[in-house]
Order: structure tokens, then C-alpha cells, then sequence
């Protein structure tokens, strides 16, 4: 069965993921190169493209924003 999607947004976390990157000082560039230590490759226009939600956002790319971000998964949500 195709999944039916009724707006543009891909992803429920951008705008939090943006909102605690921000709070860390830290660029979209940062980000990047700390979750590619956790071997996540995820390039900063990326990066870019899940805060602005035309992006999806998968489960492990997720654990490693957590991760980096030092919060629980949950705080994404909120």
C-alpha cells in the first residue's frame, strides 16, 4: 500500500533539530563532521534540508542527532 502524504513536510523534526544545534553553538558544518564519527554521513546541505523538513530524516540518522545533540530521541517531538 503507497503511503499518502498531505503536505510538503518530510520529517517531524527539523525545526527541534535546528532549535538544539542552535542552542550548542554549533553550525550545520559541526554537526556534520561529529555525526561522522559515529560513521553517519550526513553533508550539511542535508543537514540544511532536515531543519527545513524536505528531507526524511531515518531511524539511525535520528540515534546519531541524539547522540550528538545529548538528548533522548523523544526531545525531537516535543
Amino acid at each position: 500500500m503507497p503511503r499518502i502524504i498531505d503536505n510538503q513536510d518530510k520529517n517531524l523534526v527539523g525545526k527541534n533539530v535546528r532549535k538544539l544545534r542552535k542552542q550548542r553553538n554549533m553550525s550545520q558544518q559541526e554537526l556534520s563532521d561529529k555525526l561522522e564519527t559515529l560513521a553517519i554521513y550526513i553533508c550539511r546541505g542535508s543537514i540544511s534540508r532536515i531543519e527545513d523538513m524536505s528531507r526524511t530524516v531515518t531511524d539511525i540518522e535520528l540515534f546519531g542527532l541524539s547522540q550528538i545533540l545529548g538528548v533522548p530521541i523523544e526531545e525531537f517531538f516535543k
